[in-house]
C-alpha cells in the first residue's frame, strides 16, 4: 500500500497539463487548455484541461478527473500504477506501507494543528479590529502602511497583545490542547521548577503584527510576525517554527490569493516580503507571491510551475542586494521556466513604489521594464568585467552555466546567440563550452519513453436516451452549487407563510430578506427537512462537504478532486469542468457574453431546494396513494394527500410556477 504522504506529494508535484500534454496536443484557451479528444475521433476540440483546478474533462465522452484518472483512462493503469508512473516521472521516492495506529493518530494530530492555527488567525484579527490595544498599535501600523480595512480583512492580518500569555490563556479556555499550541509554535513551553506544573508557557508572537501564511487551498499553516518596537534584542521578523503542517521551503506567501490570476495572466510576479504582496494586491496586481525573505527552493518553484511557466522577479534598487539574490535563480531556469527581472528606482521597493504611483502607472511600469533574466544578468555583471579579461572569461562561463540549465534546446541556442552579441564573442566558443556542460544531460534526455497509442473506434453507437430522474437531477444541482459557490455569502429573499386571521382570508406569503453563506443555507434547509440523498455518490460528497464545514467553516474542492474514491473525484471534476464548457466555443470572440451566474445565485440556491422538496412531496403523494388498502384508511390518506398537495402548491408559488 502506497503511503498517504507519497500520494499527496505526487498530487502536489504533478501538473495535469504537463502530463496530458505528452499524449494530447494542447492549446491555450484563456486560463485553460483545450485539444482534440484522445478518446474519440473529432475535428473540433472538446477536451479541456484546467491548470488552476488541476483537472480535465472530455466533453465528447463525458470522461474527466485528475492527473491520475487520466492515466487510468488513457493508459489503462490501475490507481497504484498511475501513482508510481507519476512518482518516477517527477523523481519522487514513494513509501509503501500499512498504516499503523500511530500513523492514523498522526493524521488526527495534523488536523488538530490546523484547527489551532485557524483559531489563532481569528483571535489575532479580532484583537486587531476590536481590542483597544490592537487598534491603537496594530491597526494604526497597517493604516500607516496604506492598507485599507478591506485589504486587512482579505489577508486576515492580526495583532498579538503585548502580554506574555494572553493568546495561550484564551486558547486553553476555549478548550484547545497545549500540546498543539506548542506543536504549531504559537506557544513556547519551557521547564520551570518553581512552577506547580513544572513548566511555564508564553506567547511566541507577543506584541507583533501578524501575517497568516496559507496553503494553496487556503488553510492556515503558520504566521509571520513583525515587531513594532525598537527592541534590539528581538528579531524584527519572526516566523512560525517548522512543524507537521508548516514547512517554509514548500510555501509561497499569497499563493492562495494569487493562483487564479497567475494562471489567467500566465505570469507570476515574485517579490521578497509580505507587504510587497499586499500592496500589489491593493493596486490591482494579484498575480504576485513572496518567498518571504528566504532563498527560493525547488518546491516553491514547483508551486508556481503548476500555474504558469513565466516568472518575473521584482528587485528593489539596491544593486548589492540584486547581485546576491540572482546567484540562486538558475534553479528556476533548470525547471524549464521563463524568467524575467525587473528593478525599481534607487531607494524604492515593490511596496513603496506601488503606493507612490497610480494603478495604471504601476501596470505600465511592470510591462515596459521587465527584462529577460539572461540579458539582465549579462548587462549587470558586464559592468564589473568590461575592462578585466579574467573577470570577463569568468562571466562568460557563469552565463553559459545558466544557459545550460534550460531544458529547451531551441531556447538555449537563442540565448547563446544573444550572449554572443552582447559580450562580443564568437558563438562557436560559447557552443563549445555549452556542449561540454551539456553532454551528460543530452545523454539522459535521449532515453525518452515511447507511449503506446490507444485504439479509437471509428464509429460510436448513439447512446439511448433515458428518462430524467428528477430527484437525481436536483440532488446533483445542490452538489454543484455547493462545490462552485458554497463559500459565497449571499443576500437571500425567502417567503414566510402568514397564517390567515380568519377562515375567509386566503393563504399569503410574506417576503423576508436575510444574508447567509450558501453552504450553510443549504445545510439548514436540508437538515430541517431531514432530507437524505438517494444517490450514493452524491451522499458521500455531501457528507465530505459538511465535514469540511464543521472542521474549517469552508469547503476545499482540491481535497475532493484528489479523493481516493475515484467516483467522488470524477463527479466533482465533471461538475467543475461543466461550468467552464462555454470556453470551448469562444463566445467572446463572437461578441456573445455569458451572464454571470453569481448574479442570480440566491435564486439558484432556493430554486434547487424548493424543487428538491417538490419532487420529494410528489413521491410521498404517490407512495400514499399506492399504499391505500382499505376504506377506513382511505379518508386519513386522502387528508394527508390534500395537505401535501397544498404544501406543493406553496412551493410552486415560491418557484413562480403554475400548477
Amino acid at each position: 500500500m502506497i503511503s498517504r504522504s507519497s500520494i499527496d506529494r505526487v498530487f502536489e508535484t504533478a501538473r495535469v497539463e504537463e502530463v496530458i500534454g505528452e499524449f494530447v496536443q494542447l492549446k491555450k484557451a484563456g486560463s485553460n487548455f483545450k485539444g482534440l479528444s484522445p478518446f474519440s475521433e473529432e475535428r473540433t476540440p472538446s477536451f479541456m484541461v484546467s491548470p488552476v483546478k488541476q483537472i480535465w474533462k472530455d466533453f465528447s465522452t463525458g470522461k474527466g478527473g485528475n492527473v491520475v484518472t487520466f492515466l487510468m483512462e488513457h493508459e489503462h493503469y490501475s490507481y497504484p500504477e498511475a501513482i508510481r508512473y507519476l512518482a518516477k516521472k517527477y523523481n519522487i521516492e514513494i513509501e509503501e506501507t500499512e498504516q499503523t495506529e500511530e500513523q492514523k493518530q498522526q493524521a488526527d494530530e495534523r488536523e488538530s494543528m490546523f484547527l489551532v492555527s485557524e483559531f489563532a488567525r481569528d483571535y489575532f484579527q479580532d484583537i486587531l479590529l476590536n481590542n483597544e490595544q490592537g487598534k491603537a498599535i496594530g491597526l494604526s501600523y497597517f493604516k500607516e502602511r496604506g492598507f485599507t480595512k478591506e485589504t486587512i480583512k482579505k489577508f486576515q492580518l492580526g495583532y498579538a497583545l503585548n502580554e506574555w500569555e494572553a493568546f495561550t490563556t484564551e486558547a486553553l479556555n476555549k478548550g484547545y490542547n497545549l500540546k498543539y499550541l506548542e506543536a504549531t509554535g504559537l506557544t513556547i513551553v519551557k521547564q520551570d521548577l518553581l512552577s506547580s506544573t513544572g513548566t511555564k508557557q508564553f506567547d511566541r508572537f507577543k506584541g507583533r503584527v501578524l501575517f497568516p501564511i496559507h496553503s494553496m487551498s487556503g488553510r492556515v499553516l503558520g504566521f509571520g510576525g513583525r515587531i513594532l518596537t525598537n527592541d534590539k534584542k528581538a528579531a524584527k521578523y519572526l516566523n512560525s517554527p517548522e512543524s507537521e503542517i508548516y514547512h517554509k521551503s514548500n510555501i509561497l506567501y499569497g499563493i492562495n490569493f494569487a493562483k487564479q490570476t497567475i494562471a489567467k495572466e500566465d505570469n507570476c510576479y515574485l517579490v521578497e516580503g509580505y507587504t510587497d504582496v499586499i500592496s500589489f494586491h491593493q493596486s490591482g496586481i494579484e498575480n504576485v507571491v513572496s518567498s518571504s525573505g528566504t532563498a527560493l527552493t525547488e518546491n516553491q518553484i514547483r508551486l508556481i510551475n503548476r500555474l504558469t511557466k513565466n516568472i518575473t522577479i521584482l528587485f528593489d534598487g539596491d544593486a548589492a542586494g540584486i547581485r546576491a539574490s540572482i546567484r540562486g535563480i538558475d534553479l528556476i531556469l533548470e525547471q524549464g521556466m521563463n524568467v524575467k527581472v525587473l528593478t525599481f528606482p534607487d531607494g524604492e521597493d515593490p511596496d513603496s513604489f506601488a503606493k507612490k504611483v497610480s494603478k495604471e502607472e504601476l501596470k505600465n511600469y511592470l510591462t515596459t521594464n521587465a527584462k529577460d533574466f539572461i540579458n539582465f544578468k549579462v548587462s549587470l555583471l558586464m559592468e564589473d568585467a568590461q575592462q578585466d579579461p579574467v573577470k570577463k572569461a569568468g562571466l562568460i562561463r557563469d552565463i553559459v552555466i545558466s544557459i545550460s540549465k534550460i531544458p529547451d534546446r531551441i531556447q538555449r541556442e537563442v540565448y547563446i546567440q544573444e550572449c554572443s552579441r552582447i559580450m562580443d564573442i564568437s558563438e562557436t566558443v560559447l557552443f563549445s563550452e555549452l556542449a561540454q556542460l551539456d553532454k551528460k544531460e543530452r545523454r539522459e534526455a535521449s532515453g525518452k519513453p515511447i507511449y503506446r497509442e490507444t485504439s479509437k473506434p471509428i464509429l460510436q453507437k448513439t447512446p439511448e436516451f433515458e428518462k430524467v430522474n428528477e430527484l437525481t437531477k436536483y440532488e446533483r444541482e445542490i452538489i454543484r452549487i455547493l462545490l462552485l459557490y458554497g463559500n459565497n455569502k449571499v443576500d437571500f429573499v425567502d417567503f414566510v407563510a402568514v397564517e390567515p386571521t380568519s377562515e375567509h382570508e386566503e393563504y399569503q406569503l410574506k417576503k423576508e430578506h436575510f444574508q447567509n453563506v450558501v453552504s450553510k443555507e443549504i445545510y439548514l434547509n436540508l437538515h430541517d427537512d431531514e432530507v437524505e440523498f438517494t444517490d450514493e455518490v452524491f451522499k458521500q460528497v455531501y457528507f465530505e462537504v459538511i465535514d469540511q464545514l464543521n472542521q474549517n467553516e469552508a469547503i476545499s474542492v482540491d481535497s475532493l478532486v484528489n479523493h481516493s474514491n475515484t467516483e467522488i473525484s470524477n463527479l466533482v471534476t465533471n461538475i467543475l469542468m461543466d461550468d467552464e464548457k462555454h470556453i470551448l466555443s469562444n463566445w467572446e470572440r463572437k461578441d456573445i457574453f455569458i451572464k454571470s451566474k453569481e448574479s442570480d445565485l440566491s435564486k439558484m440556491v432556493l430554486d434547487a431546494i424548493y424543487n428538491l422538496r417538490r419532487v420529494l412531496i410528489e413521491q410521498k403523494i404517490s407512495a400514499l396513494i399506492s399504499n391505500l388498502k382499505d376504506e377506513e384508511e382511505r379518508e386519513q390518506v386522502l387528508e394527508s394527500v390534500v395537505n401535501y398537495t397544498n404544501l406543493k402548491q406553496r412551493l410552486f408559488e415560491r418557484l413562480n410556477r403554475v400548477v
